[in-house]
């Protein structure tokens, strides 16, 4: 999956974009597969994100864990979805509702986005704002999403993660999306760990034919769980013995949660050796019953925080 404008080079990147300046560095490089990498350094957090998908790989705190978990067995190549990290889900969350041979989660994750803008903020945090238009895509991916659409998307890095998603409504008619930042979480050991604020919300249970149910206590993941939990606008909170992961979200009516276990994961080739008992998606989304209409000339933002909290 294409863009038909010109990709912007490592080289006209560095010279427009690229920040060197004290408690700021920000780079652009030729990462796997020739597909262009930013690198981010400031005084409070390390961070790296691939222009394909405008994929977070990676972002940590100064001296801290890893906190975003990717697959050492991920695969990188033009048009290939990562396994890790933070991809955007977006037209559509999980499989078409219509036509099961388009890409599952959309073309958002596997397209090349343009940067627009990156910036120094007064916080000691490093912004950038990149920018996806459909119309520039190829036929392939307008012959599935004809409306004229842009998304924006603004990565703030610093002692917090905050993404901001925003989609704009260029054509004449309403538009339905649903959506998801599928954030991969690093949890050390997904069997120490807790997910903490959606007790009491009624989820569509996709393992068992997405029977709707309601969840009592806290979650913790003993096998295959995949589940979308709806109405939920409230802060979650990812507790692995270690250090605490406290999500906040705005825009976003739904959170979805995931581990494959074992038996699926052993069946997808690129979570690695037991990669599943290290990863757990909490994902900040809109999806199912909580697709969100769009009107035209409109916008919609997801927006979502990630605070860490020590023990």
């Amino acid at each position: 999956m294409t863009n038909k404008m010109t990709d912007q080079t490592i080289e006209q990147l560095n010279e427009n974009f690229s920040l060197q300046q004290i408690g700021h560095l920000l780079c652009f490089k030729k990462g796997e597969a020739g597909i262009p990498l930013i690198e981010i350094q400031n005084e409070q957090a390390d961070a790296r994100i691939s222009l394909q998908g405008a994929h977070l790989l990676d972002w940590r705190q100064k001296s801290g864990d890893r906190i975003i978990w990717l697959s050492d067995k991920a695969v990188f190549g033009k048009g290939k979805s990562i396994r890790g990290g933070i991809p955007v889900c977006w037209p559509w969350f999980g499989a078409h509702d219509t036509q099961p041979a388009y890409p599952a989660h959309g073309f958002a994750r596997t397209s090349l986005w343009r940067v627009t803008k990156t910036a120094p903020l007064s916080s000691a945090e490093t912004q950038i704002t990149f920018s996806l238009e459909s119309s520039q895509l190829d036929e392939t991916i307008q012959a599935m999403w004809p409306p004229p659409t842009t998304l924006e998307y603004v990565v703030t890095i610093g002692k917090q993660l905050t993404l901001a998603l925003t989609t704009c409504n260029e054509s004449n008619e309403p538009i339905r999306i649903s959506q998801a930042l599928h954030t991969y979480f690093d949890v050390g050991d997904i069997r120490q760990t807790s997910v903490y604020g959606l007790e009491g919300r009624d989820y569509l249970d996709k393992p068992d034919g997405f029977k709707r149910k309601t969840q009592a206590g806290p979650i913790s993941i003993k096998g295959e769980v995949d589940r979308i939990y709806l109405q939920t606008a409230d802060d979650v909170v990812v507790d692995n013995k270690k250090i605490k992961i406290i999500i906040k979200k705005q825009g976003s009516h739904s959170t979805v949660v995931w581990n494959p276990g074992k038996a699926v994961a052993d069946k997808m080739g690129d979570l690695g050796a037991d990669g599943y008992m290290s990863m757990l998606c909490v994902e900040s989304a809109n999806a199912a019953e909580d697709a969100v209409t769009i009107e035209p000339g409109g916008r919609h933002t997801l927006q979502v925080q990630y605070v860490l909290e020590n023990d």
